[in-house]
């Protein structure tokens, strides 16, 4: 569950700022900026780039939609295949999916609304599907725990070369980086332990390479060495500004990331890394996509605010009343 308090104010300091990532023409092929139209998926959660079809992208609604997720193809932002999982239990609150070095897909069923009062999440794995089409696959069940308690989480990642599954915990406060047993087992529990100190994060990704590791908020994100388990040298990189920014994924070849959100019509945006193509690095400070929810692209390429003024006012009196109510109740 996102503090509106902190969401309101950190849309307050970007107006503020008047910061945005540069953008690029969108140009049509695949792996470009995208809308998601499928009117089923209105809060996408998690985005992963498939490994077998170019251009189509995995992803899954929130909570209370069911042991569902859809392929959408960036090409034309329409799904092309709705996979249902069978034998897990009913979903609680999906958030996040990666795509493991073993060719399976990993949903994480690790959010906690209710700020680490669930004993246990789940992890469920199955094939990526070779045929795009829609089916029912059995999928298994991972319990999994925290060696130092229960906790909220957006955000799994599943590491490319070694296949070990991370997750960035979600805190106010700052969360911390989980890191799971070598390999996942059924029937047990799945204790998942601190490696790092993290940000407010709403999802992550490993670059291809398994050498960045980008961890995305709602208004910023950070890019990370990363090497032998562990957090590196970080440092801030560029994002759009999304509504309710969920989630990221790097293109398959790490030539740019996919920042999604959730909402109707939801835009997935494509942000290019530097270097270009291949291992996949650290998006470029620059940013570099084809689109944002921020305004329309001014003349120079860059992405213009637009006139949210009476927006902006609107915010700046939320914010100022939720301070004062909870100044009130302490």
């Amino acid at each position: 569950m996102r503090s509106l308090l902190t969401v309101s104010t950190a849309a307050v300091l970007l107006f503020l700022t008047g910061t945005a990532p540069a953008v690029a023409d969108d140009g049509g092929e695949a792996d470009r900026t995208f809308t998601i139209e499928d009117s089923r998926i209105t809060e996408s959660s998690g985005l992963a780039a498939s490994r077998i079809h170019p251009g189509v992208y995995w992803t899954h609604n929130d909570s209370e939609d069911g042991p569902y997720v859809y392929a959408v193809d960036s090409r034309t932002g329409k799904t092309v295949a709705t996979i249902t999982m069978k034998g897990v239990g009913e979903p609680r609150d999906v958030e996040a999916i990666s795509i493991g070095p073993d060719g399976n897909l990993y949903v994480g069923d690790i959010g906690d609304n209710l700020d680490g009062s669930w004993d246990h999440v789940w992890i469920y794995r199955f094939p990526e599907p070779e045929k795009l089409a829609d089916a029912t696959v059995r999928a298994t069940q991972f319990d999994v725990t925290y060696a130092d308690g229960a906790r909220n989480a957006e955000a799994m990642m599943v590491h490319p070369r070694t296949g070990r599954v991370y997750i960035a915990s979600k805190n106010e406060d700052g969360g911390g980086l989980y890191e799971g047993p070598e390999k996942l087992t059924a029937g047990r529990d799945n204790v998942f332990r601190r490696v790092g100190e993290v940000p407010w994060v709403t999802d992550g990704a490993f670059s291809p390479d398994g050498k960045n590791l980008v961890l995305r908020s709602y208004f910023s994100a950070r890019g990370y060495a990363f090497g032998n388990g562990r957090l590196g040298a970080d440092q801030a990189v560029s994002v759009p500004f999304q509504g309710q920014s969920e989630s990221v994924t790097y293109t398959a070849d790490g030539s740019a990331m996919m920042f999604g959100s959730e909402g109707e019509r939801s835009e997935v945006v494509r942000v290019e890394v530097q270097g270009g193509g291949g291992s996949g690095g650290t998006p470029s400070p620059n940013g570099g996509g084809g689109g944002t929810s921020s305004g329309d692209g001014g003349e120079d390429g860059v992405a213009s605010k637009g006139t949210a003024t009476g927006g902006a006012v609107a915010v700046v009196v939320i914010v100022l009343a939720l301070i004062a109510a909870r100044r009130r109740r302490g």
